[in-house]
């Protein structure tokens, strides 16, 4: 199998058994997924848009090409039609949208009668929008507030289409928010740094859905081998799975405890002190209104049992394979 990136391209075969892979997005989960898969035989490779991160790459063991959204390598996109397996992670950017659909017919062109098995893009629960605390399933409308949402739901809808076109029945995996080694409130906190004021205004959400990526890989790794039916008859539709964990625990407290693991670990560690509550930025991120986000269908539908069930299991796991903080960050 190969993936890659085009901030972050890819593609995959497996040996032996016909299937091919491309992921566009070697990004957290890409490369995470693309070393999963390269331990159960499939060869990994991809493409990106920087000499620096073909070296990072190339370093981490994928064959990767250099590839450029707005002038693309058309002997690449050709290749498209070499693979059964399809997975697109790259995230829209606002002012310009999905860098990858700017090219949606060179795509379909080269995915026509190719054989196309299995399509998925990675898109972000933030497409639920203003739900009141309320749950929320796959079900729930839509309706994102900001660009970004926007655009995440515009892509959710162009990959969907050229999916139908091909007629392949498209996944779309609604992400939580994304954690993992190197990646979560552990690390944050072991870094001593200050949270943006970004991070802020998330750490005081009552309700914050996420994920940890080894969890994403395992649901991907389930649809791949067992794609679900979502056809009837000549008919096809697009399946919609929210990818979060049970606990939507407000960040607050994910980093209370986060503080408190790496305490215990190294009693020695200086730590930034907690924030003050900024009253501003809550009453702000309160306006916006919250929600939960329910992974029912996920469990039910392709079979997945949780590795880290809630933000505890998962920073637990995540500090028990770091050694020396000091050397680290």
């Amino acid at each position: 199998m190969e993936i890659g990136q085009i901030r972050g391209s890819a593609f995959c075969h497996r040996h032996g058994h016909g299937h091919v892979r491309r992921n566009f997005g070697m990004g957290f989960v890409g490369q995470t997924l693309a070393r999963n898969l390269q331990n159960q035989g499939w060869v990994v490779s991809g493409t990106c848009t920087t000499h620096v991160k073909k070296k990072k790459l190339e370093d981490l063991g994928f064959h990767v090409h250099l590839f450029d959204a707005n002038h693309p390598d058309l002997s690449i996109l050709q290749r498209l039609r070499n693979y059964t397996h399809f997975l697109v992670s790259v995230p829209p950017v606002v002012g310009i949208g999905d860098p990858m659909l700017k090219h949606e017919e060179l795509i379909r062109s080269s995915l026509v009668n190719s054989g196309l098995q299995w399509l998925c893009y990675l898109s972000s629960t933030s497409v639920y929008g203003d739900c009141d605390g309320e749950l929320v399933d796959e079900d729930y409308p839509t309706n994102p507030e900001n660009e970004l949402a926007k655009l995440r739901l515009t892509s959710e809808e162009g990959w969907s289409n050229l999916a139908h076109h091909l007629g392949c029945s498209p996944q779309i995996f609604r992400l939580g928010g994304i954690y993992g080694p190197g990646r979560s409130a552990v690390d944050t906190v072991i870094k001593r740094k200050p949270l943006s004021e970004g991070q802020k205004g998330r750490k005081y959400r009552k309700y914050t859905s996420r994920v940890h990526v080894d969890d994403i890989c395992q649901a991907l790794m389930a649809a791949i081998y067992a794609p679900s039916s979502s056809s009837v008859g000549h008919v096809i539709f697009r399946v919609v799975y929210n990818i979060v964990d049970d606990n939507p625990a407000p960040r607050e407290q994910v980093f209370e405890y986060a503080r408190k693991l790496v305490e215990k670990k190294w009693p020695g560690l200086k730590l930034q002190s907690l924030e003050q509550k900024d009253w501003s930025i809550i009453k702000t991120r309160n306006q916006r209104g919250e929600k939960r986000v329910c992974n029912a269908r996920m469990k039910k539908e392709l079979g997945v049992q949780l590795l880290y069930p809630d933000y505890r299991s998962g920073l637990q796991s995540i500090i028990d394979q770091i050694e020396n903080p000091f050397h680290c960050y």
